[in-house]
């Protein structure tokens, strides 16, 4: 149900608000707040009420709520003295008191800006495109073959969640029932680039699924598996099978899609390819890699202005950039990590990865509240998004929620066991053990994570300081030198300015740890 008010356009289901047909970006709160104010405009709305619906009860100070009530005001052109839209009743609550109508229907075309216009881009890029096929079900058909098809249809469905894959509709799909499909031919009679096949069957009271992801322009497996599991629990573990399909097609279809790219003609590469480049070049969390992604990034944004996804690279690299201290100027990558991010949630609200960025870029404000709120919502609109989950573990850490943390980690690592962030996964979970005081098990899981491919010297700094909490002076400064010698002026400022921890007796006590090996 859409609501009109003044020169605005509330539409809960698209979760936005439009100014004159113009996005207007909104932290998720902040919506949320408004659509409740909106939807309950005859009567005053407590402050207790807000507490329960928007944050589930959560504890928190009176501020945050004002600051919120704030930020919705203006939004909507309002303010603490004209409260035109929204009307304090001091302690109390607040009520809308704007003229808000509902259309007839909710299909009004709103009338957009070229800035605000939705990505029709995706059209004319070259978007990675995908076929599931029926599963074959693999011996005498009985009770269990129609599970083959109902694998599939689950998996159409949780691919389609993926904003970045072009996902053939069942219908379309079921047309291609074969044992032994041709692959470029049903490529070329749906236009797709991948082919995502497989076979169940049952061998000694178990299920053994095989699945198969092809690559129609060369006709080569770019990845396969088999899962094993009791026949008893068929039902139990579907959903655990879809997980771990498109976890796995997160990661091989974006770096199969880079090799393409590399192996083609440079002058030739779409939007789409320079995108896929830039991912791979991010994930060496390195300064040259880093410079060379926001290189590959801002050529797919110039091929292409409304592409959201290459904005949220950007985002990324910025973000990258101020974490590391890649350059002399981390206040201006802070601003670019969080514009260019805002640029991708306008141009495509839904995506996960735009919402993922717009969440991290809030941790270099130490905002964790609004953090939450976006990675909330990003792995809400992927459950199977590990990324999401992961720094949610991460904000969930520097927040003091242990053990919190440790479960969404373990889901991030479920999701994406060979991840490039595995690196992050353990230094974070060696983090929240510091939190609650286990230095031994900290020590161990920092060890870990330094030793792990990609980690950076900000992660050897969580070695230095479980194994300097732990008392294991020999172990904490072999961690301190690689530290230092990673980056020469690596210190504790560095450390405090990427991990923004909201306890002060936390942040004490690494203070403590590290000043003791120079840091």
């Amino acid at each position: 149900m859409i609501y009109l008010f003044n020169n605005f356009e509330l539409d809960p289901e698209k979760f936005e608000l439009r100014n004159k047909g113009r996005l207007v970006s909104l932290e998720p709160q902040v919506f949320l707040l408004l659509r409740l104010l909106i939807e309950n405009q005859n009567r005053m709305v407590t402050r207790g009420e807000i507490v329960d619906k928007i944050w589930n009860g959560r504890s928190l100070s009176a501020s945050a709520i004002d600051s919120r009530i704030k930020f919705a005001r203006s939004a909507v052109g309002d303010d603490g003295s004209a409260q035109h839209t929204i009307r304090t009743i001091h302690g109390k609550g607040y009520r809308f008191v704007a003229a808000a109508t509902q259309p007839e229907t909710s299909k009004i075309p709103a009338q957009l800006s070229p800035e605000a216009a939705p990505m029709e881009s995706w059209e004319i890029t070259a978007k990675p495109s995908i076929v599931v096929l029926p599963f074959q079900y693999l011996g005498t058909p009985g009770p269990n073959s129609t599970f083959a098809e109902a694998i599939s249809h689950e998996l159409i469905q949780a691919l389609s969640q993926l904003r970045w894959l072009f996902v053939i509709a069942r219908g379309s799909a079921f047309r291609f029932r074969a044992p032994d499909p041709d692959v470029q031919k049903i490529s070329r009679a749906l236009g797709v680039r991948y082919v995502l096949a497989g076979s169940l069957k049952t061998e000694n009271h178990s299920l053994v699924i095989t699945v198969e992801l092809s690559d129609s322009r060369n006709g080569e497996v770019v990845w396969g598996e088999y899962f094993t599991f009791a026949l008893k629990a068929i039902h139990e573990i579907r959903t655990e099978i879809i997980t771990r399909v498109v976890s796995a097609l997160e990661i091989y279809i974006p770096f199969n899609e880079a090799r393409n790219a590399r192996l083609g003609v440079s002058e030739n590469l779409d939007a789409w390819s320079n995108y896929h480049l830039g991912l791979q070049q991010m994930y060496r969390f390195s300064h040259e890699g880093n410079a060379k992604a926001t290189a590959f990034f801002e050529c797919a944004v110039a091929q292409d202005h409304r592409f959201a996804r290459a904005h949220a690279g950007l985002s990324f690299t910025s973000f990258q950039d101020a974490f590391m201290k890649y350059n002399d100027t981390p206040e201006a990558s802070v601003i670019s990590a969080r514009r260019f991010a805002e640029r991708s949630i306008e141009l495509d609200p839904l995506d996960p990865f735009s919402n993922f960025t717009l969440g991290r870029s809030y941790w270099l404000d130490g905002d964790l509240d609004s953090s939450i709120d976006w990675l909330d919502r990003a792995i809400t609109l992927s459950p199977n998004y590990a990324h999401g989950h992961y720094s949610h573990a991460f904000t969930d850490m520097l927040s003091g929620r242990s053990d919190i943390a440790r479960t969404n980690l373990d889901t991030a690592f479920t999701l994406s066991p060979l991840d490039p962030f595995v690196y992050g996964m353990l230094g974070a979970r060696a983090l929240s053990y510091v939190i609650d005081g286990d230095y031994e098990t900290a020590s161990n899981w920092a060890e870990k994570a330094a030793r792990a491919p990609g980690s950076h010297f900000l992660i050897a700094m969580i070695a230095v300081i479980a194994n300097s909490l732990n008392e294991n002076q020999q172990k904490a400064q072999y961690w301190a030198n690689n530290a230092q010698k990673r980056r020469s002026d690596a210190c504790q400022a560095h450390f405090f300015e990427s991990f923004p921890f909201s306890s002060s007796e936390v942040r004490n006590r690494i203070s403590d740890a590290l000043t003791l090996y120079g840091l």
